[in-house]
């Protein structure tokens, strides 16, 4: 059955590779991501129905609006992807910038809220639909020099056991862990080591039919993409 798929994130990596599988499975995606070139592309190579639009989640005003376009153009979605994500470059906390330290934050929770605050409500009317809330390794464990980023993730598991609790049956808010990929932001961490891991390719072939496979009945688990 064909869905309509929201996506943060989706000028590259996860984002990028998730959004091209499901439109290839028949799909009706809609994504924003802060950069316009990458989304002028993707318009131009996927057309309407799809719609993207460029946003920066951080701005609940911004997000509100991109809600509404949404759900005009394309409808009340049945799942949303919130995998928007930023990492800080490699150390120890007191060593971070504060305008680094305030963007990872800004973007992995307050913009995941602001995503789940707007797209929630008409999802409720309807009684159906998943948030997948995309965490990490890092939002169940932690390592020196990504504080920032364990510390929203781990706010990322926490908030979605919350909600789990606030949602109705039908419906389910799930954390999902996506697991070490070849991506920008692994080669923050790892450099070229980052290479050696799973390559986008590869881990959308598990991970778009695990994440289409999640059911009301998983509501609130803590999932993990295979492999």
């Amino acid at each position: 059955m064909n869905k309509h798929i929201v996506i943060t994130g989706v000028s590259q990596g996860l984002g990028r590779v998730m959004t091209e599988a499901f439109i290839a499975q028949g799909h009706r995606v809609s994504g924003c991501a802060r950069n316009a070139a990458k989304m002028d592309e993707l318009t131009q190579a996927y057309p309407l129905p799809h719609q993207f639009a460029a946003i920066d989640i951080a701005d609940d005003a911004s997000v509100s609006q991109w809600c509404q376009q949404v759900l005009n153009h394309n409808g009340v979605p049945d799942l949303v992807i919130n995998n928007a994500g930023l990492i800080n470059t490699p150390a120890p906390l007191w060593a971070v910038p504060v305008a680094d330290c305030e963007a990872v934050i800004k973007v992995n929770l307050n913009g995941m809220i602001n995503v789940i605050r707007h797209f929630v409500p008409p999802m409720l009317e309807q009684r159906s639909g998943l948030i997948i809330n995309f965490s990490s390794g890092w939002g169940r464990s932690t390592s020196p020099g990504v504080a920032p980023y364990c510390a929203t993730k781990w706010a990322v598991e926490g908030l979605t056991q919350a909600i789990a609790q606030e949602l109705p049956d039908g419906m389910a808010a799930v954390a999902l862990n996506p697991g070490i990929i070849h991506t920008e932001m692994l080669e923050t961490c790892f450099g070229e080591a980052a290479a050696t891991y799973t390559s986008l390719s590869a881990w959308a072939k598990s991970a778009v039919p695990y994440i289409l496979g999640i059911q009301p009945q998983d509501n609130g688990r803590q999932l993990s993409v295979p492999g």
